[in-house]
């Protein structure tokens, strides 16, 4: 069982890197986008920065999309943008929330371990019990056995 939760841990690590590297990817994208199609854009680490700053919808509006090709692929890199941080963001919260239900299932693990350890201490105090009453009743014989005569 612990291994199947690291499996799953490790799965979700490895989707977070591929959030990432898709978010990477994306920008990288974007930026040679903007340098492609907008006038204005000289290089291409103007381009990177529009990219980031249309995706993260933050436009600080120091390079802005001026032609309709450039506003048309910005509404494409803002719908990308969002869709890859949430990406990003789901996976960061999958992974906080796996530990912490992971942490707590450990807790219910101990507590059913304490409570079967106390159930099986009774049962051998059973059985022991029931042990001791026929060692006694075998030792000592309520009725006189019947003794068969041979003839």
């Amino acid at each position: 069982m612990k291994r199947s939760r690291q499996r799953r841990l490790h799965i979700m690590r490895r989707g977070l890197w591929y959030s990432l590297a898709l978010c990477l990817v994306i920008m990288l994208f974007g930026g040679a986008g903007f340098w492609i199609l907008e006038p204005r854009v000289a290089t291409l680490q103007d381009g990177l920065w529009l990219a980031f700053t249309t995706a993260a919808t933050v436009g600080y509006g120091d390079v802005v999309p001026h032609t309709q090709a450039g506003r048309i692929f910005a509404a494409l890199m803002v719908l990308l943008g969002l869709s890859v941080l949430s990406l990003v963001t789901a996976s960061l919260a999958a992974i906080f929330v796996e530990q912490e239900v992971e942490n707590e299932v450990v807790a219910g693990e101990r507590q059913i371990e304490h409570e079967l350890m106390r159930e099986i201490r009774a049962l051998r105090a059973q059985v022991q019990g029931l042990q001791d009453r026929m060692d006694a009743s075998l030792t000592t014989p309520d009725k006189p056995q019947n003794q068969q005569v041979r003839s």
